[in-house]
This record gives C-alpha cells, structure tokens and sequence, in this order.
C-alpha cells in the first residue's frame, strides 16, 4: 500500500509586493541587492487578520477539488506551521472546522521551513500502516507578523501563504521514500527567540538568522538527505524528474542541485515570485509545476526542506 498525490493546491494573500514596494514602505534596501543574493522579486503580504488557518483552508479547498475528495471524507489532517493562529487549539483543529469536517485525527507540526515534508512523512506512515485512507497535508505561513521590518538581512526574505496536498492510499506507486532528521545544536543560527509569559513578550518576538551558518548548512544536508531517501528507493538522482526544494535563496537551490548532479532545467523555482515562505513554500512550488504543465503523473518527485531546529527532511514521490 502507497500514499499517493491526489490533489494539490495553493492560496497566496493579496497582491504581489515587490522590492520596490518594501523600498517605498521604508526598507532600507533596494532591488538590486535583494535579486543579487536571494532570487527574490516579489512576496506576498497578508492583511491585519488574515490568519495562517484562512490561508490554509484556501488552499486545503483547492486541493480537495483538484483530488475529487469530499472533506468529510479526510481521516487525517496535518498543518505544518510556525505562526500558528493561537497557542491551541491547533491551527489543523482551527482548519478542519473551516471545512466542516467532523472526526477526523487533526493536529500541527512545528519544523519550520521542513515541516511539510516533516508532515507528509508522517501521513505517509499513517496511510501506509492501514489505518488511514485519506489525508490532507497543509503548509501554511503568516511569517510577516514575526520579521523586524529595521532588519533588512531578513525582512525582504520572507512571505506569507499556503499550500496543501491530499493523500490518498492506493496500490499504485506514490510515496516512494522519506527521510527526515534534526540537530538542536544549531538552533541559534535560525530563530524567534522569545516567548510569552504572563502576557507579555519575554525575550526577542521576531526572526533572527545567521545567514552564511545557514547557507553552508543548508547545502549540505538537502543534497545529503536528498541522496538518502534516492538510496532507500534504490533510485539514481538521474532518474529524478524533478526537485522541488524548499524555497529559500536561489543560491542554495542552485548548490543543491550541482550537488545531486541535476540541472536548473529540472529545479522547480518559484523564489522569485513568493520568497521564502516556511513550510508552504514546497507545496507552492509543487502547484505550480502542476498549474503550468511542467510536472506530468507518473514523473518521479524529490521535494526537500531544511529549516530552524535545525530540522531537514525529503519525499522522494512518483505523482
């Protein structure tokens, strides 16, 4: 038994805000630099009130009419995320009512940029074990509400929105291999290092990252675990039709892929467009191969994160 892409979906919030745009909002900052060393043109901004469960419902919908799947149908629903709504309830809980479903095991994975691969391991094993049928897998971010807007190392980064997919089981091929791993020592190179107590803020409420620690980091263990989950699939990286990386830096994605031995022809990219958007930046991507006709069923699928932790983790999926 397999899990198996039945569906996928995307919501990005608002209108596209562009470099220029951050320039005119007080940024110091400006296009050149932030093309330069990041890929990056454009994000996406929510509105005071839009919520990471919003987005994420937005996109579950997609999904589910993309699969042909009823949501009173789903037996499992995972939301990676790291801003959520509340403290609790879950922002997967916060989804499924949106969707009117009723019984369903729903609950949040926090693994920042690696959650939804994080996630769809983890439905993949449900699934696999028979006790599930049917699962959605969502990605959704409001990382906006934690940038320091003075801080132009990581402010122009980051974006918010949301992407989902539906698992369903089958006897066909799908989910072909998953790995995932974390190291605590590195967490001080990527955090949010405060909290609250007694309801006030202790410590430092927005992101902070150390951005060269992050890049070496980050290209090794993606082309590490990339490699990985292709030998536990006794699959060559030649054979992957398509990496769908975790979008970051353009840098990375592009070390990453010299690395695995693969070409920019078969990197899905979409940075430029949305910037880093966490966990729900690989279902983006996923969507839009798909939207544009690149990915075609029966194509083999490495997608990959790497985020604060430090977490990593990859799919290998024949869709």
């Amino acid at each position: 038994m397999y899990a198996r892409i039945a569906g996928v979906g995307s919501f990005l919030p608002g209108q596209p805000v562009s470099n220029e745009d951050l320039v005119r909002r007080g940024v110091d900052t400006n296009d050149d630099w932030i093309i330069t060393r990041t890929g990056i043109r454009a994000r996406h901004l929510a509105d005071e009130g839009c919520t990471s469960s919003y987005l994420g419902y937005e996109a579950a919908k997609r999904a589910l009419d993309s699969a042909d799947v009823e949501a009173a149908d789903l037996d499992l629903i995972i939301v990676a995320t790291s801003t959520p709504d509340f403290i609790f309830p879950s922002t997967a809980c916060l989804i499924q009512e949106k969707l009117g479903n009723r019984g369903a095991m729903a609950f949040d994975i926090q693994a920042v940029c690696s959650g939804f691969v994080y996630a769809l391991g983890v439905a993949d094993k449900f699934i696999r074990s028979g006790s599930h049928r049917k699962a959605l897998v969502i990605g959704a971010e409001v990382f906006s509400r934690i940038l320091d807007w003075e801080d132009r190392a990581t402010c122009v980064l980051f974006g918010d929105g949301a992407g989902a997919v539906v698992l369903e089981a089958s006897e066909r091929p799908g989910i072909l291999a998953t790995a995932a791993h974390a190291d605590g020592s590195y967490n001080r190179i990527l955090s949010v290092p405060g909290s609250v107590c007694g309801g006030k803020v202790i410590g430092d409420p927005f992101l902070r990252m150390d951005g060269q620690a992050v890049f070496k980091f980050a290209v090794k263990v993606l082309s590490e675990v990339a490699t990985e989950c292709c030998a536990i699939a006794e699959i060559a990286s030649s054979k992957i039709d398509w990496l769908i990386p975790h979008q970051a830096n353009i840098r990375i994605i592009e070390s990453t892929a010299k690395k695995l031995g693969l070409v920019m022809d078969k990197v899905v990219v979409t940075v430029e467009k949305h910037g880093n958007t966490s966990a729900a930046s690989i279902p983006l991507a996923l969507d839009a191969a798909i939207q544009d006709g690149r990915l075609q069923r029966g194509q083999k699928i490495m997608l990959e994160g790497v985020g604060g932790g430090f977490t990593w983790g990859a799919v290998l999926a024949e869709y």
